[in-house]
Protein backbone atom coordinates (compact mmCIF):
# COMPACT_ATOMS: atom_id res chain seq x y z
CA UNK A 1 0.00 0.00 0.00
CA UNK A 2 2.81 2.44 0.79
CA UNK A 3 4.32 1.61 -2.75
CA UNK A 4 1.39 2.37 -4.16
CA UNK A 5 0.73 5.53 -2.13
CA UNK A 6 4.64 6.54 -3.26
CA UNK A 7 3.86 5.71 -6.90
CA UNK A 8 0.69 8.08 -7.05
CA UNK A 9 2.61 11.19 -5.18
CA UNK A 10 5.18 10.52 -7.63
CA UNK A 11 2.50 11.15 -10.33
CA UNK A 12 0.55 13.65 -9.48
CA UNK A 13 2.94 16.29 -10.65
CA UNK A 14 2.80 15.17 -13.63
CA UNK A 15 -0.97 14.23 -13.86
CA UNK A 16 -1.31 18.51 -13.05
CA UNK A 17 0.98 19.59 -15.68
CA UNK A 18 -1.14 17.00 -18.78
CA UNK A 19 -3.64 20.01 -18.75
CA UNK A 20 -2.35 23.23 -17.88
CA UNK A 21 -0.92 25.70 -19.74
CA UNK A 22 2.30 25.98 -20.14
CA UNK A 23 4.77 29.11 -21.21
CA UNK A 24 6.96 28.35 -23.81
CA UNK A 25 10.31 30.34 -24.35
CA UNK A 26 13.17 30.90 -26.88
CA UNK A 27 15.26 28.94 -24.18
CA UNK A 28 12.49 25.90 -23.61
CA UNK A 29 12.69 24.97 -27.25
CA UNK A 30 15.52 22.88 -27.29
CA UNK A 31 14.42 20.50 -24.42
CA UNK A 32 11.48 20.26 -26.32
CA UNK A 33 12.59 19.24 -29.95
CA UNK A 34 15.08 16.21 -28.20
CA UNK A 35 14.17 13.31 -29.54
CA UNK A 36 12.02 10.95 -27.17
CA UNK A 37 13.20 7.91 -25.81
CA UNK A 38 10.75 5.71 -28.08
CA UNK A 39 7.73 6.26 -30.50
CA UNK A 40 7.55 9.83 -31.70
CA UNK A 41 6.52 13.19 -30.27
CA UNK A 42 3.82 15.04 -32.24
CA UNK A 43 4.21 18.76 -31.88
CA UNK A 44 0.43 20.01 -32.84
CA UNK A 45 0.89 24.07 -33.63
CA UNK A 46 -2.29 25.96 -34.07
CA UNK A 47 -4.10 29.47 -33.12
CA UNK A 48 -6.97 30.62 -31.65
CA UNK A 49 -7.97 32.14 -34.95
CA UNK A 50 -7.03 29.02 -37.21
CA UNK A 51 -10.11 27.58 -39.31
CA UNK A 52 -8.07 24.11 -39.91
CA UNK A 53 -6.52 23.30 -36.80
CA UNK A 54 -9.50 22.19 -34.41
CA UNK A 55 -9.90 19.71 -36.92
CA UNK A 56 -6.23 18.63 -37.01
CA UNK A 57 -6.21 18.57 -33.41
CA UNK A 58 -9.18 16.56 -32.80
CA UNK A 59 -7.47 13.71 -35.84
CA UNK A 60 -3.84 13.68 -33.50
CA UNK A 61 -5.87 12.91 -30.52
CA UNK A 62 -7.31 10.62 -31.73
CA UNK A 63 -4.24 8.74 -33.25
CA UNK A 64 -2.48 9.17 -30.27
CA UNK A 65 -5.16 7.07 -28.32
CA UNK A 66 -5.16 4.62 -30.59
CA UNK A 67 -1.20 4.25 -29.91
CA UNK A 68 -0.76 5.91 -26.36
CA UNK A 69 2.56 4.03 -25.99
CA UNK A 70 4.04 4.84 -28.80
CA UNK A 71 2.75 8.59 -29.74
CA UNK A 72 3.40 11.36 -27.03
CA UNK A 73 0.96 14.77 -28.18
CA UNK A 74 1.90 18.27 -27.12
CA UNK A 75 -0.50 20.78 -28.50
CA UNK A 76 1.48 24.91 -28.77
CA UNK A 77 -0.35 27.30 -29.84
CA UNK A 78 1.34 30.06 -31.40
CA UNK A 79 -0.79 33.04 -29.51
CA UNK A 80 0.58 34.49 -26.37
CA UNK A 81 0.68 32.95 -23.00
CA UNK A 82 -1.24 36.08 -22.21
CA UNK A 83 -4.46 35.07 -23.69
CA UNK A 84 -4.33 31.92 -21.16
CA UNK A 85 -7.81 31.87 -20.53
CA UNK A 86 -8.83 32.21 -24.27
CA UNK A 87 -6.44 29.70 -25.02
CA UNK A 88 -7.69 27.55 -21.79
CA UNK A 89 -11.70 27.95 -22.80
CA UNK A 90 -10.21 26.47 -26.63
CA UNK A 91 -8.88 23.88 -25.55
CA UNK A 92 -11.59 22.24 -23.09
CA UNK A 93 -13.84 22.99 -25.96
CA UNK A 94 -12.11 20.69 -28.30
CA UNK A 95 -11.60 18.28 -25.30
CA UNK A 96 -7.44 18.70 -25.87
CA UNK A 97 -6.81 20.04 -22.26
CA UNK A 98 -6.12 16.30 -21.39
CA UNK A 99 -2.59 16.73 -22.92
CA UNK A 100 0.14 18.66 -22.26
CA UNK A 101 -0.08 22.77 -23.75
CA UNK A 102 2.47 25.52 -24.17
CA UNK A 103 1.93 29.34 -25.46
CA UNK A 104 4.00 31.26 -27.12
CA UNK A 105 5.62 33.69 -24.11
CA UNK A 106 8.35 35.58 -26.38
CA UNK A 107 7.83 39.26 -27.64
CA UNK A 108 9.39 38.27 -30.86
CA UNK A 109 7.14 34.88 -31.79
CA UNK A 110 9.37 34.82 -35.16
CA UNK A 111 11.94 33.29 -33.06
CA UNK A 112 10.41 30.97 -31.40
CA UNK A 113 9.19 29.61 -35.05
CA UNK A 114 12.70 29.63 -36.36
CA UNK A 115 13.91 27.79 -33.98
CA UNK A 116 10.73 25.33 -33.72
CA UNK A 117 11.82 24.72 -37.59
CA UNK A 118 13.86 27.17 -39.56
CA UNK A 119 11.73 25.45 -42.58
CA UNK A 120 8.39 26.63 -41.28
CA UNK A 121 6.64 30.29 -42.30
CA UNK A 122 4.67 30.12 -39.51
CA UNK A 123 0.94 29.22 -41.04
CA UNK A 124 -0.88 27.01 -38.99
CA UNK A 125 -1.83 24.61 -38.21
CA UNK A 126 1.56 22.73 -38.98
CA UNK A 127 2.86 19.52 -37.10
CA UNK A 128 6.19 17.99 -35.82
CA UNK A 129 7.25 14.73 -35.59
CA UNK A 130 10.08 13.82 -33.94
CA UNK A 131 11.10 10.43 -33.75
CA UNK A 132 12.98 8.24 -31.28
CA UNK A 133 15.57 8.19 -33.80
CA UNK A 134 16.02 11.65 -34.03
CA UNK A 135 14.73 12.57 -37.47
CA UNK A 136 11.76 15.11 -38.14
CA UNK A 137 9.17 15.86 -40.25
CA UNK A 138 7.02 18.96 -40.79
CA UNK A 139 3.65 19.38 -42.12
CA UNK A 140 1.61 22.27 -42.46
CA UNK A 141 -2.20 22.50 -43.20
CA UNK A 142 -5.25 20.32 -42.44
CA UNK A 143 -3.94 16.61 -42.46
CA UNK A 144 -4.96 14.23 -44.55
CA UNK A 145 -5.81 10.00 -43.42
CA UNK A 146 -2.57 9.14 -45.57
CA UNK A 147 -0.51 12.33 -43.72
CA UNK A 148 -2.16 10.68 -40.78
CA UNK A 149 -1.17 7.21 -41.00
CA UNK A 150 2.85 8.36 -41.47
CA UNK A 151 3.13 10.16 -38.45
CA UNK A 152 3.46 7.14 -36.38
Amino acid sequence: MKRLLLAFALLLPTIAMAGSLQPLTAADVPALLQPPAHGVRIIALWALDCAYCEPNLEALATLQRAHPHEIELLTLTTDSIGQREAIEARLRSMQMDRYPARAYAEASPEQINFLLDPDWGGETPRVLVIRADGTRLGISGALTPAQLQKLR
